[in-house]
């Protein structure tokens, strides 16, 4: 039997230095790939799933990131770019990270959108499910190829999990989305939503439904995550769990609900599937990693409670 596999959409791929204080009070350096594409790839091999990762790569910091991402198990689409890839380094001998230092991505030109565009379907189109990053920055790639690229993708029946924020998601949902992930803080940002409170979130939610989107998830930081499931609203409970590093843990969310609706699992179960993975990563340090048997194993901690009944019952 052929292994599920997933495309993870990642436009601007980043090299992280990373800072340490060693237990042994030296120092330490820690090389990784990173950029929000990049992580969700990570949590879904890290899931099982045969992963490719279509992305930009150029100069120095190109060449070292492509070799990073294929030593994590990670298949790379590699789009050559005459500039070089963004970069950062952070500080976290005191614990908190200090910016150091930071490149920026270059914006891409219109030949190498094109050939973005076109290696990402080739890889789409053999996909169980696909699932869109973001750009570091949102000049990078013009929106409309997340247009292009969603309707594409869904036209060849291919499920498409996107978690995105700003204009990036706008033009997403015009491609017409199977799930949209967002955290509640950037719709409040982006004006969907008035506030945090859940009334108003279902209000964003449902709007982000009728403009595109078949399912709709709201990540809320320290609070349950709401999904719009088929018209209805539904929170998703896990344990309280001590947070070693909480970045990392929505990315981890999306790539878990993808790997279970590659599996052909139903949208409960993936809310399930995506919290419990959300849930490990903030257990530890390391974006988007974990253990596949502990994530398994949490699933069966995490509840999924409609906030809103069916038409036509009382709560």
């Amino acid at each position: 039997m052929s292994a599920v596999s997933a495309f993870v959409f990642a436009p601007s791929p980043l090299l992280t230095v990373t800072i340490e204080a060693a237990p042994d009070e030296s120092t330490e350096l820690h090389v990784h790939a990173g950029g929000q594409g990049v992580w969700i790839a990570r949590m879904a091999a890290t899931l099982g799933l045969d992963v490719t990762l279509c992305g930009v790569f150029g100069g120095e910091t190109g060449g070292i990131l492509q070799s990073l991402i294929e030593r994590e198990g990670i298949k790379v689409r590699a789009i050559s770019t005459a500039g070089e890839n963004g970069s950062y380094v952070h500080d976290r001998r005191g614990g908190d990270r200090k910016p150091l230092a930071e490149v920026r991505p270059r914006v891409l030109s219109r030949h190498e959108v094109d050939d973005l565009f076109g290696g990402s379907l080739a890889e789409g189109i053999t996909a169980d499910v696909a699932v869109l990053g973001g750009p570091h920055e949102n000049n990078v790639v013009p929106p409309e190829i997340y247009t292009r690229l969603v309707g594409d993708l869904r036209a060849l029946k291919v499920p498409v999990v996107a978690d995105l924020s700003g204009p990036t998601m706008t033009a997403a949902l015009e491609g017409g989305l199977t799930v949209l992930k967002v955290s509640h803080e950037d719709l409040i940002e982006d004006g969907h939503a008035q506030s945090e409170k859940p009334e108003d979130l279902a209000e964003a939610m449902r709007a982000l439904a009728a403009e595109g989107a078949d399912h709709v998830v709201v990540s809320r930081a320290g609070d349950p995550a709401m999904a719009l499931v088929d018209g209805d609203i539904w929170e998703v409970l896990i344990p309280p769990m001590n947070i070693v590093d909480h970045r990392g843990a929505g990315d981890s969310m999306t790539a878990g609900i993808a790997a279970a609706l590659a599996r052909g699992k139903s949208m409960n179960d993936a809310l399930q599937f995506g919290a419990a993975a959300g849930a490990v990563n903030v257990t530890r340090r390391g974006l988007a990693t974990g253990q596949p048997d502990l994530i398994a194993k949490m699933v069966e901690n995490i509840r999924v409670r409609r906030m809103t009944e069916p038409k036509g019952q009382k709560q």
